[in-house]
């Protein structure tokens, strides 16, 4: 019987020009560009392999989908899987690991340039005609902050943390990285303490779990430099959208640059968006063709290894 693979929420990934012609050749795929939560029983059903990016997979859900063997993320997060359920039922789960490191890491430092220079908004006054109506050689609105010199510190060690880590230090900057999962420092790490409250650019790049859920709230924000910038383009999560509004209103940071939010699209009026010292983009980083074109090759390769018998890139061993 032909291996049924099913792909819950495709979404844009495959434009470009992009296709699924290697797993095309694995077995007979269906796809669907969004699936809400609770259409993923009757979607999913007879599917030995199931692909998700954003759609959860709970435990109720893989209980309800009794002939599924493998679990593939479109994405390097995982947390949409109840992994341990799976693991209980004896189907791997595999992610894409460090294909979108390129593109994240570019993001990121658009943003914190984008905070540091206003390249964006300067352009789009003198557009307006800003600088004509100045009468002067030289205008801005905002004076640019000078990066060399100053901290850049990172929540995350691994392959994006890593890369923002070393395009800062091109840039003159002294870069101090923290883990989650050693709060306290160890070799290579400072404390999530000294780096929160040393940090000029701040910038967020740790997987979602209970532990780091919600990590930068009122009481975080409050110890952090009133001058500094905090960057997200990990997991909305990590933030407490409310309270760094009001720190944003209030002047407790200087600016927040966010790719990605709690909830996805964001309501009308989320609190965040319209700020003047706040910049949010649509969950974008990922999004560079080349880095998408990594995703499917990695994908098609996470199934051919399933169907070989020994999987590869699994998050629940």
């Amino acid at each position: 019987m032909e291996t049924r693979i099913t792909i819950l929420d495709e979404g844009r990934l495959m434009e470009g020009e992009l296709d699924w012609g290697g797993l095309e050749a694995l077995g007979r795929v269906v796809s669907y560009d969004f699936t809400a939560r609770e259409e993923v029983v009757a979607r999913g059903a007879g599917s030995r392999i199931l692909l998700t990016n954003k759609t959860p997979l709970d435990r109720k859900t893989l209980e309800s989908l009794p002939d599924l063997g493998f679990v593939s993320v479109l994405a390097t997060g995982f947390n949409v899987v109840d992994v341990e359920a799976a693991r209980e039922r004896g189907i791997p789960v595999s992610n894409i690991p460090s294909y979108g490191t390129e593109t994240v890491a570019q993001h990121a430092w658009a943003m914190i340039l984008e905070l540091c220079n206003r390249v964006g908004s300067e352009a789009r006054a003198n557009s307006e005609g800003a600088w004509t109506d100045s009468r002067s050689w030289t205008h801005w609105a905002n004076p640019m902050v000078e990066l060399a010199g100053r901290r850049l510190g990172l929540i995350g060690r691994g392959p994006i943390a890593r890369r923002v880590a070393e395009i800062g230090r091109a840039f003159g900057m002294e870069v101090v990285m923290a883990s989650i999962s050693q709060p306290d420092g160890g070799e290579g790490l400072r404390s999530i303490e000294e780096v929160r409250s040393t940090a000029d650019v701040f910038s967020l790049h740790c997987r979602l779990t209970p532990a780091s859920d919600g990590l930068v709230n009122a009481e975080f924000l409050a110890g952090m430099k009133p001058s500094a910038f905090l960057i997200n383009t990990a997991r909305g999560a990590l933030v407490v959208e409310s309270d760094l509004a009001e720190a944003l209103r209030r002047g407790v940071i200087a600016g927040a640059a966010l790719d990605v939010l709690r909830e996805e699209p964001p309501a009308s009026g989320h609190p965040l968006l319209g700020l003047e010292n706040c910049l949010v983009t649509g969950h974008m980083a990922w999004s560079g063709r080349a880095a998408r074109r990594r995703l499917v090759e990695m994908t098609v390769e996470n199934v051919r290894a399933f169907l070989a018998g020994s999987p590869v890139n699994v998050v629940n061993p």
